[in-house]
């Protein structure tokens, strides 16, 4: 079966991408405040207590501390006296990661509507391929070149510069991604499926690993922050962004299954 039968429109796809990003939106910031939260808590105070004034050698450990000045710029805030308070940057959470599923439906949509023009896969199971490729493109290989760090780890004053590197990768995977889908085209007329496999895996490799080596490293994690803290929000929020690209490939292939069987 088809997408559906191929001729939906645009608005239609649209639409069910909206429902599938909402859904993904919703598992993602599930799956965020689950595994992620308490390790973003952990690390927050850790940056507070390293903030924090410590009595001197010759003060009362019970004794106030006494301020003459205003606290320094560059420390953060996440408690109560933030500009925003913890209660409420766990709502933001679910509010960010739903807005965020539903653009990304959108988006999803939009690609999975010329990608039904180049290939005769059913719908269910392109909507499943679009889903695995953008998880490789956008996520995976940002990812494991610049790997997401928690509250207290890295220098404020470099984050346009890490931001522009981070968009960089993500460039780097939709190249690499594309390299993939072009070999498998060149190579649609073979009839070992094990040569269009290894063919199209190794131009991926290819151009993430050409990528990796030429764009810079980062490292600004402190060497008193704690690996094992540190890894576990990685692996978190890694599993965060996975959970949102497969509930989008999931929910979308079901919708347009379930359509297609209403038709």
């Amino acid at each position: 079966m088809p997408l559906t039968t191929l001729s939906e429109s645009l608005r239609t796809l649209l639409v069910r991408g909206l429902l599938a990003g909402l859904i993904a939106g919703l598992a993602g910031g599930v799956v965020a405040f689950t595994l992620g939260e308490p390790h973003v808590q952990a690390a927050i105070e850790i940056e507070e207590s390293a903030t924090a004034p410590h009595p001197g050698p010759h003060e009362s450990a019970s004794a106030p501390a006494e301020h003459t000045g205003p606290a320094p710029e560059d420390a953060h805030t996440h408690g109560d006296d933030a500009l925003v308070s913890r209660t409420g940057q766990r709502v933001g959470l679910f509010l960010a990661t739903t807005l965020a599923g539903i653009a990304l439906g959108a988006i999803f949509a939009v690609v999975v509507h010329y990608a039904r023009r180049f290939t005769a896969l059913p719908g269910p199971t392109l909507a499943a391929v679009v889903a695995g490729c953008g998880w490789l493109a956008i996520e995976a290989v940002p990812f494991f070149m610049y790997p997401a760090n928690p509250p207290a780890v890295g220098d404020p004053d470099t984050i346009d510069e890490r931001t522009l590197l981070w968009l960089g990768a993500v460039l780097l995977g939709l190249i690499a991604v594309a390299a993939a889908v072009g070999v498998g085209r060149l190579l649609r007329h073979q009839d070992l499926v094990s040569v269009r496999t290894v063919g199209q895996t190794a131009a991926f490799l290819v151009v993430v690993a050409v990528g990796y080596l030429a764009l810079p490293g980062i490292d600004e994690v402190g060497a008193d922050f704690p690996a094992t803290l540190l890894w576990q929000f990685r692996i978190s929020s890694l599993a965060t962004q996975a959970s949102v690209w497969l509930a989008l490939g999931l929910a979308f292939a079901f919708l347009t299954e379930r359509a297609g069987r209403r038709a």
